[in-house]
């Protein structure tokens, strides 16, 4: 029991430390310039299939091998495969281009479900950097991927991992 309360103290602190580093280096901007959207400010959305996102910038330069790196961590709670399971978090093919929190099959939170957002890079982006700023009142804790780049990278591989047109 012991050893349990101590890796119990370590992981706190280690998710202090993860988010307060993100806090002072990111500031919830994620480039360092204008800050990302919220749920509630994304404005309309162009929504294109994945094949147009990635011949596009940021994507169509993005290293997806990085972005399979970060990935790993998303697995932990998601499934990629087509017709894969549900599992903490609902399963991610197929996901660009529908609205958030409407698939079938997973309990979403009431504040997912309300949401008035689709999911395209711009929307999960945001999410990435910060999914508790993105959309307060989410299920989701993860503290967020700190690094525009690495986001661009972790887009443009779920553009290819959770879809059938993506390249």
């Amino acid at each position: 029991m012991r050893e349990y309360s101590r890796l119990l103290a370590i992981a706190g602190v280690a998710t202090l430390v993860a988010a307060c580093g993100k806090a002072t280096e990111d500031n919830g901007t994620g480039s360092g310039t204008a800050p990302l959207p919220t749920a509630a400010t994304l404005g309309e959305q162009v929504v294109l299939d994945a094949g147009e996102y990635l011949a596009a910038a940021p994507y169509r330069d993005a290293d997806r091998s990085n972005g399979e790196r970060q990935a790993q961590i998303c697995k932990a709670c998601h499934s990629f495969d087509r017709d894969g399971p549900n599992m903490i978090g609902p399963a991610l093919h197929g996901f660009f281009g529908t609205k958030a929190g409407s698939r079938g099959g997973f309990d979403y939170s009431d504040v997912l479900r309300r949401a008035d957002f689709v999911w395209t890079p711009e929307a999960l982006d945001a999410w990435l950097a910060q999914p508790g700023r993105f959309l307060p009142g989410n299920r989701m804790t993860f503290g967020g991927v700190l690094k525009q780049e690495d986001r661009n990278d972790l887009i443009a591989y779920l553009l290819t991992a959770t879809t059938d047109s993506g390249e």
